[in-house]
């Protein structure tokens, strides 16, 4: 039998809070108030980043965590899972993943998160592999850079192939699962796009489309 795949994006489709939450939970974390003074004063610039493109807006945004020690990330994500992620859990999300996961396909978290702040979740979830964004460290402390290739936009296509090529699949049989209108080459990558908790510009393309629309934020 060919292998099935879903993928799944994080932000907004799985949980209600993004990257900036997550940075902004370490930051009051640390005790270092300039850390969320100077992610408050860059927020206008990183909006406009965002709007033009994914990939720009996460080299600006990660360089916010330069200066922070590689284990002390490591070892507070479980209470970050614990404080943030888990309480922004959509309700429909772990059944969604678990429907999949009797369906009989292989399950993908695709996400421009961190590594160490998603792994978790991805362990909560049962992910059978995370996809992620890493960053660079220099003797444990973080240098603001990413490690290549950014997770984000034609990035997050490339790895879905890589692995449909791996797993010997088919597009044909494969899901994908996102609510913004920033992963349409993600959706278009598989066979079985859905748009999870859409925003409107994905909402009136999924219509389009007669793509499959669900809302995450109540249990099925």
């Amino acid at each position: 039998m060919a292998a099935k795949i879903a993928f799944f994006d994080l932000d907004g489709t799985l949980v209600s809070s993004n990257v900036v939450h997550q940075y902004d939970w370490y930051a009051r974390a640390s005790g270092d108030f300039k850390r969320r003074l100077r992610l408050a004063l860059d927020l206008p610039r990183l909006g406009w980043l965002e709007f033009r493109s994914r990939r720009r807006f996460n080299e600006a945004f990660f360089r916010h965590y330069a200066g922070f020690h590689q284990s002390w990330l490591v070892e507070n994500a479980p209470q970050m899972f614990r404080q943030l992620l888990q309480p922004a859990l959509y309700p429909g999300a772990p059944l969604l993943v678990e429907k999949n996961r009797r369906d009989g396909f292989f399950t993908v978290l695709l996400t421009g998160s961190l590594d160490f702040a998603v792994q978790p979740l991805a362990e909560r979830l049962h992910f059978d592999r995370v996809v992620s964004n890493r960053l660079v460290f220099e003797n444990g402390i973080a240098t603001g850079q990413l490690v290549a290739p950014i997770v984000a936009e034609a990035e997050k296509v490339r790895a879905m192939k890589a692995i449909i090529t791996e797993m010997d699949a088919s597009t044909s049989h494969c899901r994908a699962y996102s609510d913004s209108a920033s992963d349409l080459p993600m959706l278009e990558a598989a066979g079985n796009p859905t748009a999870v908790n859409p925003s409107a510009k994905l909402r009136r393309i999924a219509l389009n489309r007669s793509w499959r629309i669900l809302d995450l934020k109540a249990p099925e």
